[in-house]
């Protein structure tokens, strides 16, 4: 290696021309990807036309972006290109032999490298101006830049004075260069992507489900951008995030993150690429706040595994009906499932973990993003079982260790309205719900999707409600059988022993047009329990409501019955009803004080141990 005069390095940079020279036909020529790619020896590399300049192979770890390498410079006798993922690069041009793909989760990378199965003789590299002790920074990007150097016979540095200076295990000095080019082209940098309305009601039904104290890992796209400002009032969150991009500047900038419960790199979040705008490179110059590491760290499954209530969230172009999923392939960062992968497998081994997609409920087209099958288009994940929750602007449907037909029924109830009759056709169809499945098309547009909240209750149980759903069949089922014998017989006035799917689904099969049902649900692990259910069917002839309750006998006496009856009597009021109705049991007493904590005049009367009672709203708003 050469030694440079620190306080002089600058007059040891060669034109890029000349590293040229050093290059001799079949050798093996590692890029940079992203926001690491050295654009200025990579545009003289393909611009050139010599006699050895020829048959090279050239390793990058995935393309992306505008970095990406000109096809039609893919050929013989010049160059091909062996990648990790294909990104832009159509599957036909891999096809053809114009590159060869390495199928490899990210995290295998680094071994890949150093095994040698992929030999590398020429490593160009990014990195920032030397500071005083002659350490110069990768910038934005880590990924193998370090096995890269340590394989190459020759390693030359690009010099970009706009690359940020960033700490983690970033530092290289500038005696491990064999050469030094002044880069003249700024870091590559990403546009932020354009937020459309369904995605920010995606963003907000992912946000519902993300804890204070998550753990959570970050890309470029819509539905990134439009989380922060669902996540900002969030407490305590964590980054451990293969990219850092602006979206998680401004999230972190918030006071939304403090890495307070992480593990490793407690206090920092941990990335290895920053795809992002000039601002964020400003951002990210010299700040400890963020910690850049090789993807053999950042993409470990065991490492990411022990950060407590880690959330992998990902965007993904369509889902089917078992929960498949295909990523998106144009203009996307993300290029494939093999990365997605190691963080999926971290969060199934974090204590409290979870992975979410989300997608909005259809395409720019105006075509549906669910699916029966995702069969048919590239980029799949086939690990079914890794995806836990899938959230569309309709809702969230959680999948985790539920069956075939709760996971279509669940799915199929966040798709767009006008879609989910051809869905429960073809699944029935395909046996994948029950042959005589109920569908009540008006139900659909009509569901009241702005009844969700959430209360704390006595003893600090935090219970959600909304409406009820299709898909809460088997969970209601569930509530009916741990109820007793006197509260069913409260509830619908005579003894029901069973409750067969024929009844129960014509029970969670709500038409929205005269009724509304509310469940309660608390959370058991990973998984939503039924324990109260509110109704309200509007009679016809009167214009009243007629309420009826079941409420688990465990949470009783902690208040959710009146709270359930603020959420009826409100909707009841913006349905323009004149009041609500009940027939209760006279022993009932629980129930009766529930009515007379509304506050307005009650009409009661006594009849064969039932009473009637009867509440008017009138002018009283």
């Amino acid at each position: 290696m050469p030694e440079f005069d620190l306080s002089n390095w600058e007059d040891s940079l060669v034109p890029p021309e000349r590293v040229l020279n050093h290059i001799k036909p079949g050798m093996t020529v590692f890029l940079g990807s992203g926001p690491a790619t050295p654009r200025t020896l990579m545009r003289t590399l393909l611009d050139v036309d010599s006699h050895n300049i020829r048959d090279l192979e050239l390793v990058q770890l995935a393309v992306q972006g505008d970095t990406i390498l000109s096809v039609d410079k893919l050929n013989a006798p010049n160059y091909r290109l062996k990648t990790f993922f294909s990104g832009f690069v159509a599957w036909g041009t891999i096809a053809s032999g114009q590159v060869d793909l390495i199928p490899a989760y990210y995290s295998e990378i680094p071994k890949v490298i150093k095994s040698r199965k992929v030999d590398i003789d020429v490593a160009f590299i990014q990195i920032t101006p030397p500071d005083d002790a002659g350490y110069c920074s990768l910038g934005g990007a880590v990924d193998v830049a370090r096995e890269a150097m340590d394989q190459a016979s020759l390693v030359v540095g690009e010099v970009n004075t706009e690359l940020p200076f960033t700490y983690g295990d970033t530092f290289v000095s500038i005696e491990d260069f064999n050469l030094l080019v002044r880069s003249d082209r700024g870091p590559v940098t990403y546009a932020l992507p354009e937020v459309p309305e369904e995605m920010n009601r995606v963003a907000a039904n992912v946000a519902s489900v993300i804890k204070n104290g998550d753990c959570i890992n970050y890309s470029l796209g819509p539905l990134f951008e439009a989380l922060v400002p669902h996540l900002s009032d969030k407490k305590d969150l964590g980054i451990h995030s293969l990219y850092f991009t602006d979206a998680l500047a401004e999230l972190v900038n918030s006071g939304a993150v403090t890495n307070k419960f992480k593990s490793p790199f407690r206090g920092k979040s941990l990335a290895s690429y920053a795809l992002g705008s000039k601002n964020l490179m400003k951002w990210l110059n010299r700040n400890p706040l963020v910690e850049f590491q090789g993807i053999d760290w950042v993409c470990n499954s065991r490492l990411i595994a022990q950060n407590p209530q880690f959330v992998a969230i990902y965007e993904v172009r369509k889902v089917d009906l078992l929960g498949g999923a295909s990523f998106p392939l144009k203009g996307a960062v993300i290029t494939g499932p093999g990365e997605g992968i190691d963080f999926y497998k971290g969060a199934e081994g974090s204590a409290d973990g979870a992975t979410i997609i989300g997608l909005p409920s259809r395409n720019e087209k105006g075509e549906s993003n669910i699916l029966l099958s995702v069969q048919n288009f590239a980029n799949q994940l086939r690990l079914r079982e890794s995806v836990h929750m899938i959230a569309t602007e309709y809702g969230i449907a959680n999948l985790k260790w539920r069956t075939l037909r709760e996971r279509a029924q669940a799915i199929i109830d966040i798709a767009h309205p006008d879609d989910r009759e051809a869905l429960v056709e073809q699944a029935r169809e395909k046996k994948l719900i029950y042959p005589n499945q109920i569908f009540i098309s008006r139900a659909a547009h009509l569901y009241p999707s702005h009844l969700d909240y959430r209360k704390t209750f006595k003893g600090g149980e935090e219970v959600r409600f909304r409406a009820i759903k299709p898909s809460d069949e088997e969970a209601m089922r569930r509530f009916f059988y741990r109820c007793s014998k006197e509260m069913i017989y409260y509830r619908f006035f005579y003894s029901i022993k069973t409750m067969a799917h024929d009844k129960m689904q014509e029970y969670v099969n709500v038409d929205y047009s005269r009724e509304v049902s509310i469940v309660g649900l608390s959370t058991e692990g990973d998984q939503d329990k039924i324990i109260a259910e509110a109704r309200l069917i509007r009679d016809e002839r009167s214009y009243y409501g007629e309420v009826a309750f079941l409420i688990d006998e465990a949470f009783q006496g902690k208040g959710l019955g009146s709270y359930m009856m603020d959420l009826l009597v409100g909707f009841a009021r913006k349905k323009g009803l004149k009041g609500i109705m009940a027939e209760v049991m006279s022993d009932n007493q629980p129930m009766i004080k529930v009515f007379e904590k509304i506050g307005l005049p009650m009409e009661a009367s006594l009849d064969a141990g039932v009473y009637h009672l009867k509440i008017s709203f009138g002018d009283k708003a």
